[in-house]
C-alpha cells in the first residue's frame, strides 16, 4: 500500500494560480488511481478530480473544470494539481487520494489510502 503526502498549499489572492503536489511512496504507485477532493470548513470532503493509473481518463467536478487539471508521473510517484484562476470558494483542506477506479472514486467509492490534506486559503 502506499503512502501519500501533499504539498503546494497556501494563501493565495483570488484569480491567482497554485500547484499542488502529491508525493507516494511504494513501488505500487503507477497501479493505482488517483485523486483530489477538497473539505471547506463546516462541509464535507468533496471529489474535486480523478486520473487513471495510466493518465488517460480523467474526471472534474463541475465546479473546477477549465480551472484546474490533475496530471501524473508515474516515473516519479507524484500526482499533480494545477488550480488556476482561483476563487475564494475554492478555500479548503486538499487531500490526495489513491483508489482502484477513477470513475467510481468520483462517486466516493473505491478509496484506499488518504493523504494528510494541505490548506488552500484563497482571498477575495
Amino acid at each position: 500500500q502506499v503512502q501519500l503526502v501533499e504539498s503546494g498549499g497556501g494563501l493565495v489572492q483570488a484569480g491567482g494560480s497554485l500547484r499542488l503536489s502529491c508525493a507516494a511512496s511504494g513501488r505500487t504507485f503507477s497501479t493505482y488511481a488517483m485523486g483530489w477532493f477538497r473539505q471547506a470548513p463546516g462541509k464535507e470532503r468533496e471529489f474535486v478530480t480523478t486520473i487513471t493509473w495510466n493518465g488517460v481518463n480523467i474526471y472534474y467536478a463541475d465546479s473546477v473544470k477549465g480551472r484546474f487539471t490533475i496530471s501524473r508521473d508515474n516515473a516519479k510517484n507524484t500526482v499533480y494539481l494545477q488550480m488556476n484562476s482561483l476563487k475564494p470558494e475554492d478555500t479548503a483542506v486538499y487531500y490526495c487520494a489513491a483508489g482502484t477506479t477513477a470513475r467510481a472514486m468520483t462517486l466516493g467509492r473505491d478509496l484506499e489510502v488518504w493523504g494528510q490534506g494541505t490548506l488552500v486559503t484563497v482571498s477575495s
